[in-house]
């Protein structure tokens, strides 16, 4: 089956009680047993208890493996969550090499978390795979990739940092929450595992905190399981829901959203006020060939810096009618944020600016609205930035 198809009918599920259209929702905490010690078994899981079981976690856990071609899968209660359970897979003295451009929760987890566990942390710019095999170490056991990066959307080759990282055996670890399913599928490329804030585009709608692990290894999923399970970052079965109804038109809402964001990356690449835009869809992006070979489509994320001061592209943000000034991505309706003050504000500003983080960037995640309403908004906004020097 292909994609769209495998979105609406991939997950089959062995409740056929009432044949509803839409699986439902077990809102419960626990299951009886008619003996004791031998728990009801629903689609080859034992049900004893919710936080170790739930239907429909099942369910939806069944469906994002199907969509990343999986042959396991685990939901949790956010993307942060799941970010956490697998490096709980680590034990002091272990080493973990992070993409240089990553999400700020993740940076803030591996530094200001894990740390101090004994957890030995390391960057690198893997879009050069020098820096990435520099960077590894007999005790590396994890590299951590994105691809397309938070916030500057850089390109990493991630079948031959699965190659390289593989000859240390080091598991590689691939957050897909950019691209999802639809555009790129990392398992395929060599990853151990992918990661998702299911918050994002497999939702959709701007309504769930949620977040998921696939993999194809069932020693690693049993190891991952049990740590979802003894920690309880679980999500609900309500929003277990929401994303169920969410990823079932994941396919046709990245169409659009990568259609839009298009246009908005070439309008926005030729206006004179626009200093420089990060978005692998433009032939000037330095990762643009590669994205041409390892994803379908580029995204709807994108990066841009204004030819203005930090608090002129501040005040820019906030102008916007359409976009909303806010966190997160992946909605259906636009949103822009100003990274070193909203999602990276947990980077330390030196950090951010060795890595390329200006003061001024702009990130906007592009929706599933008039992609002319969304050009005339920015123009509006883009007209109260005062003029750059030199330019008439």
């Amino acid at each position: 089956m292909r994609f769209q198809t495998r979105a609406i009918h991939g997950a089959k599920s062995a409740d056929e009680q009432a044949k509803a259209l839409t699986f439902p929702i077990y809102q419960t905490s626990t299951f009886g047993q008619q003996e004791a010690g031998s728990p009801t078994v629903f689609d080859g899981r034992d049900l004893s208890y919710a936080r170790s079981e739930n239907p429909t976690r099942t369910q939806l856990e069944n469906a994002l493996a199907v969509l990343e071609d999986a042959k396991y899968g685990l939901a949790f209660a956010s993307g942060l969550a799941a970010v956490a359970t697998v490096l709980n897979t680590l034990k002091s003295g272990d080493h973990v090499i992070a993409c240089q451009d990553l999400y700020g929760g993740t940076y803030r987890m591996l530094t200001k978390v894990f740390q101090k566990f004994g957890i030995e942390v390391s960057f690198a710019d893997t879009t050069d795979l020098a820096n990435l095999e520099k960077a590894l170490k007999p005790n590396t056991k994890i590299v951590w990739l994105e691809s397309p990066s938070n916030p500057l959307i850089k390109i990493t080759d991630l079948e031959a940092a699965a190659k390289l990282a593989k000859r240390r055996n080091a598991l590689v670890v691939v957050d897909n929450t950019f691209a999802t399913p639809v555009l790129q599928q990392p398992l395929k490329l060599g990853a151990d595992i992918v990661l998702h804030s299911t918050t994002k585009y497999i939702n959709g709608h701007g309504d769930v905190i949620a977040g998921a692990l696939l993999t194809n290894h069932k020693a690693l999923w049993d190891q991952l399981k049990f740590i979802q399970n003894a920690t309880g970052v679980i999500p609900g079965p309500q929003d277990c829901f929401l994303v169920l109804r969410g990823l079932k038109t994941l396919g046709i809402r990245m169409d659009r959203h990568c259609a839009n964001a298009r246009k908005i990356s070439w309008h926005l690449a030729k206006h004179p006020k626009v200093a420089k835009v990060f978005y692998p869809g433009l032939s000037t992006h330095p990762g643009h060939e590669l994205a041409r070979k390892q994803m379908k489509d580029f995204g709807a994320m994108l990066s841009f810096e204004l030819k203005a001061d930090v608090e002129t592209s501040k005040e820019f943000a906030g102008a916007l009618k359409i976009f909303t000034l806010a966190e997160s991505l992946g909605a259906v309706k636009s949103l822009i944020c100003h990274p070193p003050t909203m999602t990276h504000a947990s980077v330390e500003p030196d950090v951010r600016r060795q890595n390329g983080i200006a003061d001024g960037l702009i990130r906007i995640s592009v929706g599933l609205e008039d992609v002319e309403d969304l050009i005339e908004d920015l123009e509006q906004a883009l007209a109260k930035v005062p003029v750059p020097a030199g330019v008439a």
